[in-house]
């Protein structure tokens, strides 16, 4: 099912193909580098360009004997250079080309990323106006609280959308860095020059200092920030989860012709995509724990942070294109319910508006305490009973004898709960992201 969403927009970047040639262009932009400063003729760099070139199936046959990738590429690509083949890779360690080839291939990786959220932001600023003046149940702890507009709730989402967009912005410029200085970081054998310009052409910063390797904690915030992102895809599901319950009702997702949501139950109707958003968050997160763990290397390098990245790197932005667009499908698609919605704030006989009863009787008696202890038990009564809290509130002499009838129906209304939604929910568009 992944596969759908990312090949081969998102997936195809992390093909060897792609990895290859983006090798081959680090690999090529060093030799120019090099002849910039003389060191190489600028024919042979000519030549290097035009010329170089690889076999997928020759470096799969050469990395079995040399048991290391880079080997085995610079080895293929010499073959197609003839005499040009000892300026190939000249002066450089693997990782001269692995990590601006890497950055570059994060910074192409989250343009994707940064684009998916053009459709889910659009989206939710939609869904906010829309249903701005849609009245729904609040809940707190899970229990209903008082209540609110349905816009709120998109609102807030877009504004977290935001904060998660903004976040992955802010990684990916912190990746976005390149090195060409050698097996231990001091240029003893490549030009500072060469670095600079392979990076310009890369549309990479040189880092500042360096060891074998850009160090991980780069590459740690930039899988934080995917992790962070997937924790508020999921929590947007967990709340359309819980809305989707039977007995709640009031948002669910999209049901297709002929999907089934039993193989025994012929009336289920699962939630199954916000399910799977749910999972797919967990296994975010475990990698944002593995980058972590990649940023303690000992001294100059090791390679035990490599094959955890081959995993975490290419699968955790595969994942989390796969969640933005699948949510951003789910949103497209819900069902939207607002009589149910309507229907549940009359249940518990209006004990949702316990509140105001309480302030405007306060206001009257002059003791918020009294008014409390006058309005508790009566929306206990309501809520447990289905009782109408109007109607016991108006026969208690407690507060009946304070209030008027037309003070007391006052306090049901939903006008209150909205006054300042419209303001709320402008204000929260108008944030653009940056």
């Amino acid at each position: 099912m992944i596969e759908r969403y990312t090949r081969p927009r998102m997936g195809g970047l992390w093909r060897d193909a792609s990895k290859y040639s983006i090798w081959l262009e680090v690999e090529i932009c060093a030799c120019e580098g090099w002849a910039r400063i003389g060191r190489i003729p600028q024919a042979a760099a000519a030549r290097i360009r035009k010329n170089a070139r690889f076999d997928l199936k020759r470096i799969a046959r050469l990395e079995e004997k040399t048991r290391h990738d880079v080997a085995a590429f610079v080895t293929e690509v010499g073959r197609s250079l003839g005499k040009d083949a000892g300026y190939f890779h000249f002066g450089l360690t693997s990782s001269d080309v692995l990590d601006p080839a890497l950055a570059v291939q994060l910074s192409r990786a989250g343009a994707i990323l940064l684009d998916d959220f053009k459709p889910l932001l659009s989206l939710l600023r939609r869904l906010a106006r829309k249903y701005r003046q849609t009245p729904i149940a609040g809940r707190t702890h899970g229990v209903f609280a008082e209540p609110t507009a349905l816009g709120l709730k998109f609102a807030l989402w877009y504004s977290e959308m935001q904060r998660a967009k903004r976040r992955l912005a802010t990684a990916l410029e912190t990746v976005a860095v390149g090195k060409l200085s050698g097996a231990v970081g001091n240029y003893a054998h490549v030009d500072p020059r060469v670095e600079r310009y392979v990076c310009r052409k890369l549309g990479l910063k040189p880092a500042l200092v360096s060891t074998q390797v850009v160090q991980r904690d780069r590459h740690a915030e930039l899988v934080a920030a995917m992790a962070l992102c997937g924790s508020s895809i999921e929590k947007m599901a967990v709340e359309i989860r819980h809305l989707h319950r039977t007995e709640v009702g009031e948002i669910s997702e999209g049901f297709s012709p002929g999907q089934r949501g039993s193989s025994a139950m012929p009336h289920k109707k699962n939630p199954i995509r916000c399910e799977q958003m749910s999972g797919l968050a967990r296994l975010l997160r475990s990698y944002s724990a593995v980058a972590m763990e990649n940023i303690p290397l000992w001294h100059e390098r090791d390679i035990s942070h490599s094959s955890a990245e081959r995993v975490i790197l290419p699968d955790g932005t595969i994942l989390l294109d796969y969640m933005l667009a699948t949510f951003t499908e789910i949103l497209a698609n819900l069902r939207i319910d607002p009589w149910r919605m309507k229907e549940n704030l009359k249940r518990f006989g209006g004990a949702l508006y316990s509140q105001r009863l309480l302030l405007v009787l306060a206001e009257k008696i002059g003791s918020r305490e009294k008014a409390y202890n006058a309005v508790q038990p009566l929306a206990l009564r309501a809520a447990e009973n289905g009782e109408d809290l109007a109607n016991l509130a108006g026969a208690d002499p407690q507060i009946g004898g304070h209030l008027s009838a037309g003070e007391i129906t006052a306090c049901f209304d939903d006008s209150i709960y909205f006054k300042h939604v419209d303001k709320i929910i402008e204000r929260v568009l108008a944030d653009d992201g940056y």
